[in-house]
């Protein structure tokens, strides 16, 4: 069913592509614990994953409301020549956060880009 003749890369090929370094005009930054880290935002992402992982598929797997934090637990599946291969990774926010956007948003934002991450997808920011 999955063959390159069918036009489905590699795992590594696709990996080695999302691990190159994300645009400049990709990167955000904030302010965290006193430093200021760079990410890429969910959109983005979202527009690396459809140019080098065409047909990727995401879902979310498991809500949960811990000590006042939802956390959110999502799966990210490539379609590739080895067949399909997937990540799972959490995302988290304060449930009464007052800040830009809802805890939900937040949560499956930052899961969503972990995701990636352990696809390759700005993994390297992680170094900050």
């Amino acid at each position: 069913e999955f063959a390159p003749e069918k036009g489905l890369r590699s795992i590594r090929e696709i990996i080695k592509d999302l691990s190159k370094p994300v645009a400049k005009r990709h990167l955000r930054s904030r302010k965290q614990g006193g430093k200021e880290i760079q990410y890429i935002s969910w959109h983005d992402a979202v527009k690396y994953l459809d140019h080098y992982a065409p047909g990727w598929n995401y879902e979310v797997r498991n809500i949960q409301n811990i000590a006042g934090k939802l956390i959110l637990t999502v799966r990210l599946s490539v379609p590739c020549a080895e067949g399909i291969v997937f990540r799972e990774a959490t995302g988290q926010e304060d449930e009464d956060r007052e800040n830009y956007g809802d805890s939900s948003s937040n949560a499956e934002s930052m899961a969503l880009r972990r995701a990636s991450a352990k696809f390759g997808l700005g993994l390297y920011l992680y170094d900050q």
